[in-house]
């Protein structure tokens, strides 16, 4: 690997994405990083605040989080696979400084694609006992899929044919097209992504959504 891409689709993320790019141009990395935010549909500041801090910015108007991410996987690849580490996650997220390195080492022992955990941010606004219910959820299973974190080789990601143009769940897609293809994936809990708790979030069927569904199974207070 002797360079990664970075890509985080943003839909009108102007509040939140500035801690996301601070996060990324803090994190360590031994390879030249590109960072490439694809503004989708805004109509705020987005790609404007993604440009002055330095990222690659790609304006889209597809409302749709599986083309938004394949876009700038796609421009990620112009060059050409070799060497090439394709990163993502998203713009309400906050990745820790070790982010990058934690990627490099799945992707020198051989990684296709690496899945990577998430915490929650601040529980404020949700029910007192949604976070046990969340904790004790989450803890109980190892098949945690999350476009908040995640990477692959450039070279897996074409062989399994990219992100599909899904509304949601287009990083669970990913993987099961990266373990048809006979790609090696690893999931790893030991370097997550805080990432937000926001009630409304901005993919249906996101993670915002699956808290909802969540707090709706908590007994009546």
């Amino acid at each position: 690997m002797n360079k990664i891409a970075v890509v985080v689709p943003a839909h009108d993320e102007g509040d939140l994405l500035p801690a996301c790019l601070r996060s990324l141009n803090a994190a360590t990395s031994p390879v030249p990083v590109e960072i490439i935010v694809v503004a989708d549909a805004c109509g705020d500041d987005t790609a404007a605040l993604a440009a002055a801090a330095g990222a690659t910015v790609l304006t889209t108007s597809f409302r749709n989080v599986g083309r938004a991410r394949a876009a700038g996987m796609d421009h990620a690849l112009r060059h050409g696979p070799d060497g090439l580490w394709l990163a993502t996650t998203d713009a309400d997220s906050t990745v820790p400084r070790e982010w990058l390195l934690w990627h490099q080492v799945h992707a020198s022992s051989g990684a296709d694609l690496l899945a990577g955990t998430v915490m929650v941010d601040d529980w404020a606004g949700w029910p007192a006992a949604l976070p046990g219910l969340y904790d004790s959820r989450y803890a109980t299973t190892d098949a945690h899929v999350h476009g908040a974190n995640l990477g692959i080789s450039a070279a897996a990601y074409l062989t399994a044919g990219g992100f599909k143009p899904v509304r949601h769940d287009e990083d669970r897609g990913l993987i099961d097209q990266v373990r048809a293809a006979g790609g090696r994936v690893v999931i790893d809990a030991t370097c997550p992504v805080v990432t937000s708790a926001r009630p409304i979030g901005r993919a249906p069927y996101g993670f915002s959504a699956h808290l909802t569904g969540l707090a709706a199974s908590l007994p009546a207070a």
